[in-house]
């Protein structure tokens, strides 16, 4: 039966947990249905179906990194951490696994968990944490409001951020929002575009295109009759119809599918659409903006995202820098965050010593806000009132992941692999790197069968990853510093290449 997303009402906070392990998610649901109502999985495939289907997203998830099909590598854990921030940016994880080295346990933080409690745990002591972790999120919550939703930082790459945003404020036409995860979109889209705007009495809303089941996608955003499809039993106004005059946030509309980007690309044209099951076309008047961390122009070139919507979407583009770039402006979030959640738990803020603070400027947060914000809560949690040492705000931060990403901004061109991973490389038609390469490359084309370059630079992208997995036996970092790629990036690269054909 299809159903559309129905808003939230006052209720138990959703908990989803994810194990493999069936007597760990009953023992853990049974300990935890006092204070949640507690949903369970056990992979990342099934979790992802499960939160498509979900009327309302879970506010914490309890998540183990050593999932089917390599439940002894954490690789499925790291990744479903990422979709389901994707999914539900607000949503405070907290990792509960067995593999609980310290690498592990950083690159989780970083690429967003709120924390990570190794296995076994008291339970008592897991239930704290969760319910630390959603009043930061009540906290957070509460400054996604007009008065508060503001940008932090005075460097010069948030200075024309904001004279940017003040240019196209007030236009009535669509903007997107580019910027990698975890950098404040949603804070650009509310804050900036809409509340300093002179919309900002009309309506906001915002939707997460990557949150939504496919066959949900058209009556959640268009509407439907009564009778459309199985479960409408009334008619039912979609987010265009109810954002009126307002602002429609498209968060993730690079996960919109193919199918559903012609309808969209018609409204921007001439305002036009129609509810699902009726013919009777309506107007809309909702001024749209748009947000993604993919490159939608690759997205475009790979055949994934229609050209003319990307055109329609970028009549203004503004990109949010990662705060690997702005300088004190981590010191400004620091004392923002820290003040913020001091002042709302009623607890004294913690204090970094002079070392602490330059270890502080140093690192590039390769998680970004979203990132830094899970110290500040880690942080206040155990060192309230405290001063921190060097040493101590080390074991939060993920320094393999910080280095990955220092030598990625030097060198983001793919590094050759040394000689000896090219024997490790199988034949894919292409002879990288050898001066033959170009008459290879007209061999193949004069061929009389289909080609696709994007096969092939998948096959060759493949083969470099393999290779680079060869020789240092399965190391994911030492794979990626070899092949001058952040960790998250090698990981995203390797899922999506094992989607392709």
């Amino acid at each position: 039966m299809l159903e559309t997303p129905e808003r939230p009402t006052q209720q138990k906070p959703l908990l989803l947990i994810v194990d493999d392990d069936p007597l760990i998610t009953d023992t853990l649901g049974y300990s935890m249905q006092q204070a949640f109502e507690v949903i369970a999985s056990h992979s990342r495939t099934h979790c992802m179906q499960l939160m498509r289907e979900l009327r309302r997203p879970p506010e914490a998830a309890l998540i183990d990194l050593g999932l089917p099909p390599q439940p002894h590598r954490p690789d499925e854990g790291f990744a479903l951490i990422g979709e389901l921030l994707q999914n539900s940016p607000e949503m405070k994880i907290v990792v509960l696994s067995g593999q609980s080295d310290d690498s592990n346990a950083r690159h989780a933080r970083t690429i967003g968990a709120v924390d990570f409690v190794p296995k076994p745990c008291d339970p008592g002591d897991l239930l704290e944490t969760l319910r630390r972790a959603l009043t930061f999120r009540a906290v957070e919550a509460s400054q996604r409001t007009a008065a508060n939703a503001v940008l932090i930082g005075d460097s010069a790459p948030m200075q024309r951020l904001r004279i940017q945003l003040r240019q196209v404020a007030n236009s009535p036409f669509p903007v997107l929002i580019e910027g990698e995860s975890g950098s404040g979109k949603e804070i650009v889209a509310s804050g900036c575009l809409h509340w300093d705007s002179r919309r900002r009495e009309r309506p906001f809303l915002a939707i997460n295109c990557a949150a939504i089941s496919p066959t949900l996608v058209e009556p959640t955003l268009f509407g439907h009759a009564r009778g459309a499809f199985t479960g409408a039993a009334t008619a039912k106004a979609g987010y265009f119809e109810d954002a009126g005059d307002g602002t429609l946030f498209l968060d993730e509309i690079g996960e919109l599918p193919l199918e559903l980007q012609a309808k969209l690309l018609r409204v921007l044209e001439n305002g036009e659409y129609q509810r699902v099951g009726e013919t009777q076309k309506r107007l809309s008047r909702a001024r749209i903006v748009a947000a993604s961390n993919r490159d939608l122009r690759s997205e475009v070139r790979a055949g994934r995202f229609r050209a003319d919507l990307y055109h329609r979407l970028s009549v203004f583009s503004v990109s949010v820098p990662p705060l690997r770039e702005l300088g004190n402006d981590r010191l400004l979030l620091l004392d923002h965050f820290r003040q913020l959640y001091a002042a709302q738990t009623q607890q004294a803020p913690f204090r970094l010593d002079a070392a602490a603070e330059s270890l502080w400027l140093d690192y590039p947060f390769p998680g970004n806000v979203r990132e830094l914000r899970n110290i500040v809560i880690r942080l206040m949690a155990r060192h309230a009132g405290a001063q921190v040492s060097a040493s101590e705000l080390e074991s939060e931060l993920d320094l393999i992941a910080a280095t990955d990403s220092k030598e990625t901004a030097r060198a983001p061109v793919l590094a050759p692999l040394p000689v000896a991973a090219a024997t490790a490389l199988p034949a894919s038609g292409y002879d990288v790197g050898e001066p033959q390469a170009l008459a290879g490359a007209l061999r193949r084309l004069q061929q009389a069968e289909a080609f696709s370059l994007d096969h092939l630079l998948a096959d060759v992208e493949r083969n470099y990853i393999d290779a680079a997995l060869k020789l240092v036996n399965g190391n994911v970092s030492q794979a990626a510093r070899l092949l001058g790629l952040n960790r998250t990036t090698l990981y995203n690269r390797m899922e999506s290449l094992a989607k392709e054909p």
